[in-house]
């Protein structure tokens, strides 16, 4: 009787031992890839001039990664996130432009691409800028990431802007979560700084559950400007004739908070002071 439970259990490990190494066979493990290669149509220095926004600028392309599996090459769609930043931030400017461009192993962009990416950097425009741009490459879910050389190019921009900046010059705070409530005739005391003609800011008390947004001409619901996070974000905005933007949530926890709204970034900032 013994003999044969011994019997049993050496069986039973033998089957788990082979079971097991099926399994791991069946795994699909990363054995390695090669750097994309990035190569730009021209390095030249680049003035870019409004007048011709539609022509092209640039043309970047760059090599396959080719990643490899123990089962062959990756058969996954391959991405990859055009990076551009100023030289010496080491792209981790919390500014930097990503462009995601999938499967593509080239894109075109014109004058008015370039810059875009550059006032959405925020460098001073009409002035030459030290701007560096690589491939990031990865697989699903952003896995296995491999990044190209670095190509760097001198690029001096014009004036442009994200978001329509406000046509008579002045921008207003309006909303719940405002002493003024919802109006479109907002007092002097709710009327922004106006750093520059891309950038405003104001002072305000906030009490979380309420929300606000900006207007540029008094006595009129558009222009109109809000957002979605109360923390800061993407500028949504309203010239007239088309959606109002999302309302901006007031913080989560009260107190005196400065509002930047710049709409050369097409961003806006909301920091406790």
């Amino acid at each position: 009787m013994k003999n044969i439970v011994k019997q049993i259990f050496l069986l039973s490990l033998l089957v788990a031992v082979f079971a097991s190494c099926k399994k791991d066979e069946n795994k699909n493990y990363f054995e390695g890839g090669t750097a994309p290669v990035l190569k730009a149509s021209s390095t030249a220095a680049m003035v870019l001039d409004s007048t011709k926004k539609n022509n092209t600028a640039v043309v970047f392309t760059w090599t396959n990664p080719n990643y490899q599996f123990n089962t062959g090459n990756s058969s996954q769609d391959v991405i990859y996130i055009l990076q551009i930043d100023t030289t010496g931030a080491n792209f981790k400017n919390p500014n930097i432009q990503e462009v995601a461009i999938p499967k593509e192993l080239s894109v075109t962009y014109t004058i008015k691409d370039i810059n875009t990416f550059l006032s959405k950097l925020d460098v001073l425009e009409n002035i030459p800028h030290n701007i560096e741009f690589r491939i990031k490459s990865t697989i699903a879910g952003n896995a296995v990431p491999l990044y190209s050389n670095v190509v760097k190019i001198v690029i001096t921009p014009y004036l442009d802007v994200a978001v329509p900046i406000p046509p008579t010059g002045d921008l207003y705070i309006t909303g719940d979560g405002t002493p003024s409530s919802w109006t479109n005739n907002p007092p002097a005391s709710q009327k922004c700084i106006k750093v520059s003609k891309v950038e405003y800011n104001i002072t305000m008390s906030f009490t979380p559950g309420f929300y606000y947004k900006f207007l540029s001409t008094l006595n009129n619901w558009q222009p109109q400007y809000g957002g979605k996070v109360a923390t800061g974000g993407d500028i949504g905005f309203n010239m007239g004739g088309g959606s109002d933007p999302d309302a901006i949530p007031t913080p989560s926890i009260a107190g005196s908070y400065k509002v930047t709204v710049n709409f050369k970034t097409g961003k806006y900032t909301v920091v406790k002071q």
